[in-house]
Parts: C-alpha cells; sequence; structure tokens
C-alpha cells in the first residue's frame, strides 16, 4: 500500500476512467450494520480537487449511505482496475450529502459532465483526507459492456408525486432507523 498527498493528475485519471465504485459507510453504533453500495454510471462521479471528490447519489431501495453520512460523516470510496495495470485506490474521508434545492447543489452539479436527472436524489460531497493505493493482483479482469439504463427508464415512468412517495417509503431511514432523506424530498430537476 503506498499512500498519497492528495489525487493527482495521473490518479485523477484512473478515477475519473473508472466505470463503477463502491462506497462504505458505517454508523457509529456497534451494534449498526456497516453499508457497501455499488456506484456506476458515467459522468456521475467528479474530482473537485486534489482533496475533494463527488458523486451523484441515486434514488435507491435504501439510503444507508446518506443516513450514515448525516450521522457521523464517514466515508470512503474504493476503485479497482478491472483491466490494465491491478490497482485499487482508496479515498477515505467526510462525506455531506447535498440535496437538491440547497444552495450549494447546482454548485456542485456544475462540476460533472452529466447532469443530474431525476433519479439523483443528492450529491454527496466528501473532503478527502487519506488517499492509498495497492496492488490488486486478485482483483479480475472484466470487460465492461456498458451503463445500464434502468433507472432512468424507471424514474421516467414515474410523477414528481410518485417519486416523492417512493422515497419517503423507502429512504427517510437507514435498516438501523437512522434518519436519512426528508419525506418532502422530490426529484433532482423538475419534469419538462
Amino acid at each position: 500500500m503506498k499512500l498519497h498527498e492528495g489525487i493527482d493528475a495521473r490518479m485523477r485519471a484512473f478515477l475519473l476512467d473508472a466505470p463503477m465504485f463502491f462506497v462504505g459507510t458505517a454508523p457509529l453504533s456497534a451494534e449498526g450494520h456497516v453499508n457497501v453500495s455499488p456506484k456506476g454510471l458515467r459522468g456521475t462521479f467528479a474530482v473537485l480537487g486534489e482533496h475533494r471528490v463527488a458523486y451523484f447519489d441515486h434514488t435507491g431501495s435504501g439510503a444507508e449511505t446518506i443516513a450514515h453520512l448525516r450521522e457521523n460523516g464517514r466515508i470512503v470510496l474504493m476503485f479497482c482496475a478491472f483491466t490494465g495495470p491491478p490497482n485499487i485506490v482508496r479515498l477515505h474521508g467526510r462525506g455531506t450529502p447535498v440535496l437538491p434545492g440547497e444552495p450549494t447543489f447546482a454548485e456542485l452539479a456544475a462540476y460533472f459532465p452529466a447532469e443530474p436527472g431525476r433519479g439523483v436524489r443528492a450529491i454527496v460531497d466528501i473532503a478527502v483526507e487519506r488517499v492509498s493505493d495497492s496492488c490488486g493482483f486478485a482483483v479480475p479482469l472484466l470487460e465492461y459492456a456498458g451503463d445500464r439504463d434502468l433507472l432512468d427508464r424507471w424514474t421516467e415512468r414515474k410523477s414528481d408525486e410518485q417519486l416523492r412517495a417512493y422515497r419517503a417509503k423507502k429512504n427517510a431511514a437507514s435498516i438501523d432507523d437512522l434518519p436519512a432523506l426528508p419525506p418532502a424530498q422530490g426529484p433532482a430537476q423538475p419534469t419538462p
């Protein structure tokens, strides 16, 4: 393992080229559940500086990451090389979920090559405190076939009210009953 001073140009290119990464968070309680979530979709991760990154947090069946960040802020992102030379990069830091309608949401969204679609329920803004990489010799070689469009198709079939109702039911609290999204949190962008 090697520690780095920050995210340099070479590492930035590696991170931005990755078709997916993993997010790890945990509650403070020793009885609480640790969470690991895969994240993907091109253009939904951004490097904002040597010690700052962000990603679009999409509507899902749970809201563990947001709940854990609201409680304690701890987060780690892990990127793996599935092609080319083996490599694993971990970014440890403190994350803040920024919801649509909050003052910095539009400012953060401007850093991304993709627009925040209706499926985006937050942007997770991360102050990176530790940057490391390791060998990744045991990570398999995999071929990237493309992004799935299921989330976009699913959200396009939902009205704003249906998205709010889904998030109120599925994303209001973590599996450990930590608060996650406010009940009225709707889509990232208004319906055209």
